[in-house]
């Protein structure tokens, strides 16, 4: 139930502000507005405000909206209205109407940011953990426990990293462009003999540098694939037993919750991530449901040392067999508050707005060139579920989430495709070059190639949805 109100209250957010920003602009430029529906179909609902000429409707399939403005090419026009007609307008004023929805949802992600921004989130401290064997983290020296403190592509383009979330979205964007990542740190942050400490309100210094060769990945999408190569799973933790599931390898062997992994056989665990990954390689087994060789453990508990043999049973994971111990793995990250001031909140949410269009630009420039993957493509399912998720983790992860889909929306319409904002801007940047119109009938065989077009964009995100719902 969360899903589904989280994904409708999202979609109306969405197509609101963008319906709304066609019709305000349309009103400021003087023209008529009839219609002003958000979904399509038989209207469930309707009403007329007092003064305005404009019906407003609520359609059967939430799945869109649109604004109906006088226009004479749909239909007769009273000649005492006709200034008010769309198509008597000047080409500036068609074309900002035109452009308004996109960039609403555009000033909306920027104000959704800015608000995340100003009121502060918990995010995990950028303190990294062990990263995964002949991965890109550890060809660059990193052992894990260092706490990166600034990240860039060049030594003049370095910017601070306030949290383990910035540093995700720094390395998701230099495997995507092919750029090296320059990582500065302050060492020794984490691991049982120098436990993270609180950063400091001013930006730390750091005592060394790395570079991770993120060029080398030749990455085509974003997936746990992606990260596994890059060998930075999460920020560190510590490698401590949760809640154990009764009948698990975990509880079998005696483990309890607040156990604390030392070693596995002669191999010293230093956090979490480490423990999950010797886990996950425990052991081959003949088939899926077997038991891995069985390992001494060493914890403390209370303050003793205690021995326990554990056995992990390998379970099938996609085409591989990992293991599993029935319980939860480390313990939470050590969290953060990242707040900014009104400025600063602002500008990073102007910033923020700008790299996640850009990057939504580069990623869809990549799959129609073939150089990325269609399978990044999501669609309405996807779109839910992650909805559901946010939701029900805070009303800041929820805020994110609607700010990507709404520069997601605004970047999609602004696409120079027939049917879409961005086709009808393209019309009109042929209209200012050659001083005509587009003729009917290219417009009609535009048309159709855009609707085409779309819908096949449609089947693609559907199928990848299922596809990701069915793995």
């Amino acid at each position: 139930m969360l899903t589904l109100l989280a994904f409708v209250l999202a979609l109306g957010l969405l197509i609101t502000v963008h319906e709304y920003g066609h019709y305000r602009v349309a009103r400021a430029c003087g023209v008529k507005v009839l219609k002003f529906s958000i979904g399509f179909g038989k209207p469930i609902f309707s009403w007329r405000w007092a003064g305005l000429p404009t019906e407003f409707s609520i359609g059967l399939l939430p799945l869109g909206g649109y604004v109906s403005m006088l226009d004479e090419r749909e239909g007769p026009v009273d000649p005492a209205e006709a200034h008010q007609a769309f198509n008597r307008q000047p080409l500036r004023a068609r074309a900002a109407v035109v452009a308004a929805g996109p960039l609403a949802n555009l000033l909306l992600a920027v104000l959704l940011y800015a608000v995340v921004n100003w009121a502060g989130q918990q995010e995990p401290r950028a303190v990294l953990a062990s990263p995964l064997a002949d991965s890109v983290a550890s060809q660059a020296g990193l052992k894990g426990g260092e706490w990166v403190t600034q990240a860039g592509f060049s030594p003049e383009a370095m910017q601070d990293v306030r949290s383990f979330d910035d540093l995700r979205w720094q390395l998701t964007d230099g495997a995507l462009q092919g750029r090296d990542l320059l990582l500065r740190v302050v060492t020794g942050q984490g691991g049982r003999q120098s436990a993270p400490q609180s950063p400091r309100a001013e930006t730390p210094g750091f005592n060394r540098e790395y570079v991770l060769a993120l060029s080398a990945l030749n990455a085509t999408e974003i997936d746990a694939e992606l990260f596994r190569r890059i060998g930075l799973l999460g920020p560190w933790t510590s490698p401590t037993i949760g809640e154990v599931r009764s009948g698990g390898a975990a509880s079998k062997a005696g483990l309890l919750a607040g156990d604390v992994v030392l070693r596995i056989g002669e191999r010293l665990v230093l956090d979490g991530q480490q423990l999950r990954d010797l886990i996950r390689t425990a052991g081959p087994s003949p088939v899926a449901g077997g038991l891995a060789p069985s390992q001494i453990w060493q914890i403390e508990r209370s303050g003793q040392s205690i021995s326990l043999p554990v056995q992990p049973q390998l379970l099938a994971e996609g085409t591989a067999l990992v293991g599993k111990i029935g319980a939860y793995v480390g313990a939470p990250p050590e969290m953060v508050t990242v707040s900014y001031g009104f400025w600063d909140g602002l500008y990073g949410g102007i910033k923020k707005t700008w790299d996640v269009s850009a990057l939504s630009l580069d990623m869809m420039f990549r799959m129609v060139t073939g150089q990325a993957s269609l399978k990044n493509l999501s669609g309405p399912l996807t779109i839910a579920e992650y909805a559901g998720k946010s939701a029900s983790q805070s009303w800041s992860a929820y805020l994110l989430f609607l700010a990507l889909i709404s520069v997601s929306l605004g970047v999609l319409n602004l696409l120079p495709v027939p049917v879409l904002d961005g086709g009808h801007l393209m019309y009109y940047l042929y209209e200012a070059t050659t001083g005509r119109s587009v003729s009917d009938v290219w417009m009609e065989r535009l048309h159709r190639g855009g609707m085409a077009f779309l819908l096949l964009l449609m089947v693609v995100a559907l199928f990848n949805d299922l596809v990701r719902l069915g793995a």
